[in-house]
């Protein structure tokens, strides 16, 4: 036991000893045999699912022999060796080769893998001290430590780590150090030495006269040219890396112009380095190359100064984690997405709009970003308890909903149902930033906080800002003002709640024989909203048209433009393509009996409520139930969907909307995508009525080929 330190921590979890022969001489009073469980009396099978298993390779994080014990006992082995060889030319290979590895690390961390096993696995990461000599591995050692300690801020500041909470652990690794904040200055001075070497070179290659005397970066003068190049690029892409996450940082969204001239500095760059694959590997020996698909440097040759089982005994209290590192080719994949997903971060016009703002997130995941990215989105929507770090939240909802101006009184702003909102309006926020999958749960979550909020301000609004504002103004436009609120608190719950049942559809969590009750759900969520919507633009125009005459021809002119909006007429086609699935596939499991899968564990009414038990609870909408959606689909068939026209309706609403959104690529995208289901589901359609749903041959199945929450019947015969 001595010689396993790490036992000697507090473990978390519950701990079994798997008896093995030398352990049975010291257990022998308790006549176990090989292979048996030691363990306490108050041990069961419930505390078996989260226990750590001592002596279990799979388990103990320190049972595993095979590699060294310490980095002192690795660095006096030669794992790694300084200078890396004596020969020059296979010293700039081994230092490239080193780069890549860690570039492959970096991109296998930030896919939520442990910083230990992946990035610090580099020997001489860990005692960088002893790299001052090589001043060229020196200099890039320091950008990489520099880098990673500001990504884990950046993702720790945001608190986007829950998802991935191995993402900021680290293990007590040396991630800052003396002269860190010096690395750009010492790595620009590495930058020019190998650029005036790349010059002279030029110059010899054209029999110019060299105008410095400069020591070449190695031996073979065919080779120079080839490897300075190949350095240099992989030295600038940290260099303006590193660039990007300092300027993405700067408060107010100050940095983001800057950022994206680094941004497309640093993708030159990486499009520099894939290019240098060719030149790397053609001066390798091919027996020591690895399949271009699979290696981690672009010459294929294994790096060396890494071990990733160093510092898996540290990863203790946790299981071992077997790590597969990205491959080179991937981990540049990697860095060219998230380095887009950045520049499209920083091209956000950063307006006080919170409709656009809640637009620009969920458009902005519909790309799957990283973690990384999603932390800097979130650091910039909201810093210092404002928007983008200058705009009071107060202040971002007063516009939208358009509060008259003496709502914005300080004391009215202090109200505990306006600070409640705000922070709820934080929140969510805050959880649309994150992973799909964790966006989901916690949105389901903070339905109810939405829900019981409308409850109380509705219950409590009159009572608390009547008294306030008294002196200003009479109970009528009190009144007024908290039907705003609570109007547009709903239609914030509604939106929400839309957003939660069509994330079940990207992450697959409904099964064919569901969709039906999902559409239906979701339209009658479509409809509240857009009620709730119209009623806010309502609200908008009566209070820009106050004190006007003629109250009658502006009210019917408020009525059609509202109408007539853009927003509406969107939430319009999703409506209709809500509807027309949900009774197409009503029809077909009234007429035919599609989709009805008997399921031994649950019946319909179960899985019901299984999906939609949050949005019950928060009753979002109330007074909807099973036996409501059984009623409503129960006369549905196929000629009366087609007599509906729902599909149409949504192809003749999505395309007058094309001049409304003509400057909008996403928008407009969003529309072809509409309007191609809805066409290929009325050509489905009619193919059915045509054949017949009794028809032995037909098969229907339905795909999201065109978009990734409203399916697209395929229709075809056996």
């Amino acid at each position: 036991m001595l010689e396993r330190p790490e036992l000697l921590c507090l473990y978390p979890y519950p701990l079994v000893i798997r008896l093995c022969g030398p352990m049975l001489l010291l257990l022998s009073p308790l006549r176990a045999t090989d292979g048996e469980l030691v363990h306490g009396e108050n041990f069961s099978l419930f505390a078996a699912m989260s226990a750590l298993e001592i002596m279990d390779p799979k388990m103990d994080a320190g049972i595993e022999s095979n590699g060294y014990r310490s980095v002192d006992e690795a660095i006096e082995n030669g794992t790694a060796p300084l200078p890396l060889s004596s020969d020059s030319t296979v010293d700039v290979q081994c230092v490239i080769d080193i780069m890549d590895h860690l570039l492959a690390c970096e991109a296998t961390w930030h896919k939520g893998h442990s910083l230990a096993q992946t990035v610090f696995s580099c020997i001489y990461l860990l005692k960088i001290e002893r790299t001052s000599a090589h001043v060229l591995l020196h200099s890039y050692c320091r950008i990489i430590r520099a880098t990673c300690n500001a990504v884990i801020s950046t993702v720790s500041d945001a608190r986007t780590h829950e998802e991935e909470d191995l993402f900021t652990m680290a293990y007590g690794l040396p991630l800052k150090g003396e002269g860190d904040d010096k690395c750009l200055s010492i790595l620009n001075s590495v930058e020019e030495t190998i650029s005036r070497q790349l010059r002279a070179c030029k110059a010899l290659n054209y029999k110019k006269k060299v105008l410095e005397d400069i020591d070449p970066l190695q031996a073979n003068p065919d080779l120079e040219d080839g490897y300075c190049r190949a350095l240099l690029c992989r030295i600038r892409f940290r260099k303006h890396f590193y660039h990007v996450l300092m300027c993405m940082r700067k408060s107010q969204g100050r940095g983001l112009e800057l950022a994206r001239k680094h941004i497309a500095l640093c993708l030159s760059e990486l499009s520099s380095i894939a290019k240098s694959q060719e030149f790397l590997r053609s001066n390798v020996c091919v027996s020591h190359q690895d399949d271009v698909e699979e290696g981690t440097t672009a010459s294929g040759c294994q790096p060396v100064g890494f071990d990733a089982s160093l510092n898996s005994r540290y990863s203790a209290p946790t299981p071992p984690r077997a790590i597969q590192i990205l491959s080179w080719k991937r981990a540049i994949e990697y860095f060219e997405k998230l380095l887009h997903d950045l520049d499209i971060i920083c091209s956000f016009s950063l307006e006080p709009m919170l409709e656009d703002v809640l637009h620009f997130v969920v458009q902005f995941q519909e790309s799957q970003p990283d973690l990384v990215a999603r932390a800097h989105l979130q650091l910039l929507l909201v810093q210092d308890g404002k928007l983008y770090g200058r705009d009071f939240f107060y202040d971002v909802i007063s516009k939208a909903i358009a509060l008259p101006s003496f709502a914005r009184d300080p004391e009215f702003q202090k109200n505990e149902f306006v600070v409640q909102l705000i922070q709820l309006v934080v929140n969510l926020l805050k959880i649309l930033c994150t992973n799909a999958a964790w966006q989901r749960r916690k949105l389901g979550k903070i339905l109810q906080d939405w829900s019981l909020f409308s409850i109380q301000l509705e219950l409590a609004l009159k009572r608390e800002f009547g008294d306030m504002l008294k002196a200003l103004v009479d109970e009528n436009v009190c009144l007024k003002v908290s039907k705003h609120l609570l109007t547009w608190a709903e239609e914030q719950t509604y939106w929400i709640a839309a957003r939660f049942l069509m994330l079940g559809f990207k992450l697959e969590l409904y099964s064919p024989n569901e969709y039906c009750m999902v559409y239906w759900y979701l339209y009658i969520i479509l409809m509240r909203l857009l009620d709730k919507m119209q009623v806010r633009l309502s609200n908008r125009g009566d209070s820009r048209k106050k004190g006007k005459k003629k109250r009658d021809v502006s009210k019917d002119l408020t009525r059609d433009m509202i109408v007539s909006s853009p927003s509406c007429l969107l939430l319009k086609c999703y409506l209709s393509l809500s509807e027309g699935l949900a009774m197409m596939l009503a029809a077909l499991h009234n007429e035919s009996k599609v989709f009805e899968m008997p399921n031994v564990f649950n019946n319909e009414q179960e899985r019901f409520i299984q999906h939609f038990e949050l949005l019950q609870k928060a009753h979002v909408p109330d007074q909807i139930s099973y036996f409501l959606f059984k009623e409503s689909t129960k006369h549905a068939l196929i000629p009366i969907i087609i007599k509906h026209n729902y599909f149409r309706e949504a192809q003749r609403v999505s395309t007058s909307l094309k001049g409304s959104f003509s400057s909008d690529p996403q928008r407009m995208q969003e529309l072809r995508q509409i309007e191609q289901v809805a066409e290929h589901n009325k050509i489905a359609l009619n193919v059915i009525n045509k054949v017949g749903t009794r028809d032995p041959s037909l098969i229907v199945s339905f795909e999201f080929t065109h978009h990734p929450v409203f399916a697209v019947a395929v229709v075809k015969r056996s």
